[in-house]
């Protein structure tokens, strides 16, 4: 997977910047499905990467929890979690931009299973030592398999994305 960050203008890479941090703000909003949000959310961070860079990609992954918990759709018991979801999508992030050199999938596989190693132990830990007990299996439902599922299916929807942008 060819990365376009460094072939595009500044204009061009803050408009699809724009577009992305848009998208991956209202979805949360729109649907109230962690399957699909998730999905897409991680398929914009890993579309991010290629076309803006890590850096901007980065920028992109930090927005989403804050806004969410801010919006209210992330509820405020859960805002323990938020640095290390941003913390998680920056994993996500850097570990696709270098796994991607070797294979795009190598990448996508790894990323998606740190993300979801970092995310699942947080709050196994959290729940075992700070957060209360009768939100405990929630946020472990939430922090476990789904994240695993969403980053890989973000991973191959972005990829298939970019394949078909890269034939236009």
């Amino acid at each position: 997977m060819t990365s376009y960050a460094l072939t595009l203008s500044v204009p061009v890479k803050i408009s699809i910047f724009s577009v992305l941090l848009a998208a991956t703000v209202l979805a949360p909003l729109v649907i109230r499905s962690q399957a699909v949000t998730g999905t897409f959310v991680n398929a914009a961070l890993f579309a991010a990467t290629v076309i803006l860079g890590p850096a901007g990609a980065i920028l992109l992954g930090l927005m989403p929890s804050i806004i969410a918990f801010g919006s209210g759709t992330l509820p405020a018991p859960l805002a323990p979690m938020i640095p290390f979801i941003m913390l998680g999508n920056t994993i996500l992030i850097v570990i696709f931009h270098y796994g991607m050199r070797k294979n795009a999938f190598i990448g996508i596989g790894l990323a998606a299973f740190l993300k979801f190693t970092l995310l699942y132990g947080t709050a196994y830990f959290l729940v075992s030592k700070i957060l209360p007990v009768k939100i405990a299996p929630a946020l472990l439902a939430m922090m476990s398999w789904p994240q695993l599922f969403t980053a890989l299916a973000g991973g191959l929807a972005a990829y298939t994305f970019l394949r078909g942008i890269r034939k236009i």
